[in-house]
């Protein structure tokens, strides 16, 4: 243990493994091993969850033990001697706290380099103690971001000096460990506990990447905090929750995804999600966020887009009407309702091969049901908020851009015909450019009774789009009299409404905001349809 009772008793240690250590040849410390003993520890932490073996192990390998303020108190409540910093730099804790580490003393004995002979001439001459490990567990910034605290709280929770110890002994991995997060207490305690606290330059490189990237998520949290309503035109993207998928797009493509996924959803049963599994569960969750609150409704979606959407009184009801919209395609398809799906519901969907099915909640009966497939993925999705922004690579760079957020709304319309569309039609009309909105462009969708008819996807043209959907419903028997269209951009020729007109449909919704619209406006007006404006595009690439 350290001697307290001479100036130099910090860096006796130091000394005898500078020049006695490694085979007592002094020649031989400027190759230093590759495997370096702990024999000094520095540990100031926010959250003692998991600390104590840590100490008790290092106290157990005689350890010296240097420590500050609730860790120190933390530390000596155990038993267990702890050098407080203030007897290394001669300085107390001063500002409220905000100044306990900062001082030569300390980062010198964490920079210096043991095999560097003015390194260590210089930790001899000013009475620096060498530093082997430094234990730091940050303030908790984003949770005190995302529990809606005070400015002021938020400011105190910009830790300044455990970023910098975490940087400095990162820095110097070659003579330094560095632990940085409380979720690597128990791998650095398994590490130190054999060989007694010999640690290889393999090991305190790895924990020096885990810091880096503890510190780099760190200050990234804190540039958008301040740049929240986007004065830099920069982006930081930081997500520590990295998980490797099977493959990406295809087999021969890597796939990697970085986000909180068990915050969002809560996995009940099934294999592990593929790369493109997620994408078709994220256009299906921001598709039934349209229809959140509404009526019983189910969605089918395959490659991002719905081939299969109704409401009805009954869950059971909408998934029927909603299978029938495209059967063929609903076969290995990601399923989705806005309500329980009780055991009548799972009974049909049973005899659907399916990749996931997500809900709010499953009765135990249907999930008894459902379960029976063992690579069936079932999820239930979590009441959180989803992310304001998207994000995609884009040439050498990155595109960013708000969420198309609007919904359009009945008290929104621009009714533009002389025809107005009846209650019924009003209520299909939103009900389609919910749809329409998350739906691939350029696209038409056509819906009657708030349920799906079908959909162009994808196409070049409005016209390809809307012929598309017009022969995709008849090939599953629609019948479109009386059936409306939706139209996620404007209609810069007649064309589209006359052919949706030979094909029934009676109201048509689109943004407007051609300079030919008025061509559009004259032969719906001299047919008889009913055609609004929204004047909202939701082009979707």
């Amino acid at each position: 243990m350290v001697e307290k009772s001479t100036p130099f008793s910090f860096i006796k240690p130091l000394l005898y493994r500078y020049f006695c250590g490694n085979n007592n040849s002094h020649s031989n410390t400027t190759k230093m091993s590759n495997n370096k003993t702990i024999k000094s520890a520095l540990i100031s932490v926010f959250s003692k969850d998991g600390l104590e073996p840590i100490v008790k192990q290092l106290d157990q390998q005689g350890v010296t033990i240097y420590s500050t303020g609730g860790t120190q108190k933390f530390i000596n409540d155990l038993g267990i001697d702890v050098v407080p910093a203030e007897d290394i730099t001669s300085y107390p804790s001063i500002l409220g706290g905000r100044v306990k580490t900062l001082h030569p003393k300390i980062f010198g004995g964490i920079l210096n380099r043991q095999d560097n002979a003015q390194d260590v001439a210089e930790l001899i001459a000013y009475e620096i103690p060498q530093i082997d490990a430094v234990i730091v567990d940050l303030y908790p910034f984003e949770k005190t971001v995302s529990s809606g605290a005070s400015e002021q709280e938020i400011i105190e929770k910009i830790d300044i000096g455990g970023i910098s110890l975490i940087r400095a002994a990162a820095k110097n991995y070659n003579d330094v460990i560095c632990v940085s997060s409380v979720n690597d207490y128990a791998e650095f305690l398994k590490l130190i506990s054999k060989d007694n606290g010999s640690v290889s330059l393999e090991d305190r490189k790895r924990f020096a990447t885990k810091s880096f990237n503890v510190s780099s998520h760190y200050d990234s949290a804190i540039f958008n905090y301040f740049n929240k309503n986007h004065e830099e035109a920069a982006i930081k993207i930081s997500e520590t929750n990295g998980k490797v998928l099977r493959y990406g797009e295809n087999p021969h493509q890597k796939g990697f995804f970085f986000g909180d996924f068990d915050a969002l959803f809560t996995k009940l049963h099934g294999k592990e999600l593929s790369y493109n599994n997620l994408l078709d569960v994220d256009a299906a969750v921001n598709l039934m966020n349209e229809f959140k609150n509404d009526a019983p409704t189910f969605a089918i979606l395959k490659h991002n887009n719905a081939c299969g959407l109704a409401q009805r009184d009954t869950l059971h009801q909408a998934y029927t009407d909603a299978l029938a919209g495209d059967p063929v395609s609903a076969f290995g398809g990601v399923l989705i309702s806005n309500t329980e799906i009780d055991n009548t519901t799972a009974e049909e969907i049973h005899k659907l091969f399916c990749e996931v099915v997500i809900a709010p909640s499953f009765s135990d009966d249907a999930l008894a049901l459902l379960k029976g497939k063992k690579n069936r993925i079932l999820l239930i999705l979590n009441d959180i908020k989803l992310p304001q922004s998207s994000v995609r690579t884009c040439l050498n760079g990155i595109l960013v851009q708000d969420k198309d957020t609007i919904t359009d709304a009945i008290e929104n319309l621009s009714n533009v015909t002389n025809n107005k569309p009846t209650e019924t039609e009003l209520e299909d009309l939103i009900f389609a450019s919910k749809i329409c909105k998350h739906t691939k462009s350029n696209t038409i969708v056509l819906a009657k009774n708030k349920q799906l008819c079908a959909s162009g996807t994808g196409q070049t043209s409005r016209v390809d789009a809307l012929n598309q959907a017009i022969h995709k419903a008849q090939s599953f028997n629609f019948n479109l009299k009386g059936a409306v269209m939706a139209s996620d951009a404007f209609f810069p020729f007649p064309d589209c409404v006359e052919i949706a007109d030979n094909a029934g449909i009676t109201a048509v919704i689109q943004p407007g905001g051609s300079i030919k619209d008025q061509l559009s406006i004259d032969y719906c007006n001299v047919h008889k349809i009913a055609m609004v404006f929204t004047g909202t595009r939701h082009f979707k690439h």
